[in-house]
């Protein structure tokens, strides 16, 4: 199917693996132009190497946490294959976890920081170029959580559910300039970040990482009708098509991909 994109330059953030990685991967399976960018000291330039068969790809490191690392950013990315027309923040972190008694105002700054602020920063940064082109798609990673939200982990889901309203709230202003912003909703999808998770429940339980997964979906996910954890290419289908000329009538959306994990009809 083709998804109108062809030449069209994006910009993923968190593209070092996982869902952000897959979504570039896919938007230059759509002969998209693709930036991938993460923070330094990961595995950003094994993804580029990964991605390098599947289309015209660059590597440009930046810290989301910095106003002055996004202008860097964006600077090469426009010299190097144009401004972005589509902005893809994947970029985000677990955070602080445990007791809500316990985690400390640290602890919460620095999750709010990165998963929230990031992607106002990044979207601070793209829009300008966007409705002066009269073209863009926004497409940011909420959870749901953001609907959700586990006791243990409250940091994370408050700076999702600022997500879930960042991007009606956007879709609102710049929807006029043909800039759709929309958001997905994963829900435990095999990435580093849950894997790590499921480490750490085997760990604690005595158990087996698979078996770790099992306990972890009947008790926590029972929701997930599914019986899995999500692929990180399933999310990136999302993408890949709130990005495209396909979804050229969808502002302000919240897609889950969650098999059902979420509950409830409400967003």
């Amino acid at each position: 199917m083709d998804l109108g994109i062809g030449g069209r330059v994006a910009l993923v953030s968190g593209g070092d693996s996982g869902m952000g990685r897959e979504s570039a991967r896919q938007l230059l399976e759509a002969s998209a132009k693709v930036a991938i960018t993460d923070r330094p000291g990961g595995t950003l330039n094994e993804s580029l190497e990964d991605l390098k068969g599947a289309g015209e790809v660059i590597a440009v490191e930046a810290d989301v946490t910095d106003t002055d690392s996004i202008a860097r950013l964006f600077a090469e990315v426009a010299q190097k294959l144009g401004a972005p027309d589509i902005l893809v923040n994947a970029a985000g972190v677990t955070g602080a976890t445990g007791d809500f008694l316990e985690v400390d105002d640290a602890g919460w700054l620095d999750t709010l920081n990165i998963n929230l602020m990031g992607a106002v920063r990044m979207c601070r940064a793209a829009i300008p170029a966007m409705r002066e082109r009269k073209w863009g798609r926004i497409v940011l990673f909420s959870s749901e959580d953001a609907v959700q939200p586990y006791v243990d982990e409250l940091p994370y889901c408050a700076s999702k559910a600022g997500i879930q309203n960042l991007t009606k709230g956007l879709s609102k202003a710049y929807g006029c300039d043909n800039v759709l912003v929309n958001v997905v909703m994963p829900a435990f999808i095999a990435t580093p970040m849950t894997d790590a998770m499921m480490e750490k429940r085997a760990q604690e339980n005595g158990t087996s990482v698979d078996a770790a997964i099992d306990s972890f979906l009947e008790e926590e996910r029972p929701g997930m009708t599914l019986k899995r954890r999500g692929r990180a290419d399933e999310v990136a289908a999302a993408v890949a098509f709130l990005c495209s000329e396909r979804a050229s009538f969808i502002n302000g959306a919240a897609l889950r991909v969650d098999s059902g994990s979420v509950q409830t009809m409400a967003v």
